[in-house]
């Protein structure tokens, strides 16, 4: 479905702000032409009647995208998973079950931003666990004003997402990006929130084990140059544009405009390019 329908994208119509206009100008289905549509794509695989459901709807993906520009990424990254998601939608919509298809979709629209926002903001790289992204994604809307965290409110935050005061204090110390106080200031409140507690190393740092680590840090570098030797010319651009900068990391678009082909096809070469370096990695 990706390939075939050839969605309009930002890249391809100059700016973002255009994208989004000739998004808003496409025309809404009523219920009935949307049911339709729906009932043509599953009994009889009619692209046309999908391509038409996903750009009735990429307006929703704009305007969920729009929610996640407070984490740093490229706006039209974002609508591009969106849209990503959007398809996966419409390709699960069942419209016997007499729910409208932006219903349905918000939910994989959304799920697919939240995997790429993980996937790519450096500061929840380890955010991978699932009491993790509920902090990562509702932390700060349930944060009462810009103070940090009082014990009861880290208590009860803990509580309505079900997860532990230690991933909440630890997410809201990333959050906040300022120092943290290695040790407690002595009260009996503070004490089991120090970093101390959690970040206490049970091994000796011994020569012998600092010269190991020094190895094995040099064993993985060599191992990643070893692994991006494997792959073609395109490929390792893409990955090292993608991942292995410093600093300002090439978008979806950016990349796809360099080697005239669509995001999406730049998606899956560096999808296939991680898979080989992560088999040669192992």
């Amino acid at each position: 479905m990706v390939t075939t329908m050839n969605l309009p994208m930002p890249s391809a119509l100059g700016s973002l702000d255009s994208y989004v206009q000739a998004v808003n100008r496409l025309p809404v289905l009523t219920h009935e032409e949307e049911l339709a549509l729906a009932n043509r794509f599953h009994t009889e695989n009619d692209l046309d009647a999908a391509r038409q459901l996903v750009l009735s709807h990429l307006r929703v993906v704009v305007s969920v995208a729009r929610g996640y520009s407070g984490y740093g990424l490229p706006q039209a990254d974002l609508i591009q998973e969106g849209n990503i998601g959007l398809m996966k939608a419409v390709k699960r919509y069942d419209p016997d079950r007499g729910v409208r298809l932006v219903s349905f979709a918000l939910h994989w629209i959304r799920a697919e931003i939240h995997e790429y926002v993980v996937r790519n903001w450096r500061m929840v790289k380890i955010a991978t666990t699932k009491a993790q992204r509920k902090l990562f994604f509702n932390l700060r809307s349930m944060k009462k004003g810009f103070g940090p965290l009082k014990p009861q409110q880290v208590s009860e935050i803990a509580q309505q997402l079900n997860v532990s005061e230690r991933d909440v204090v630890e997410m809201e110390a990333r959050f906040a990006g300022h120092d943290v106080a290695l040790e407690s200031s002595g009260s009996d409140d503070d004490e089991s929130y120090a970093p101390i507690q959690y970040l206490a190393d049970s091994e000796e740092h011994e020569p012998s084990r600092i010269l190991e680590t020094l190895e094995n840090e040099r064993l993985q570098t060599s191992g990643l140059a070893s692994a991006l030797a494997s792959l073609d010319e395109r490929s390792r651009r893409i990955v090292e544009a993608r991942w292995l900068r410093e600093d300002n990391a090439a978008t979806l678009h950016e990349l796809a405009a360099e080697f005239n082909v669509s995001a999406e096809r730049i998606r899956q070469i560096e999808q296939k390019a991680l898979g080989k370096m992560q088999a040669a990695l192992s």
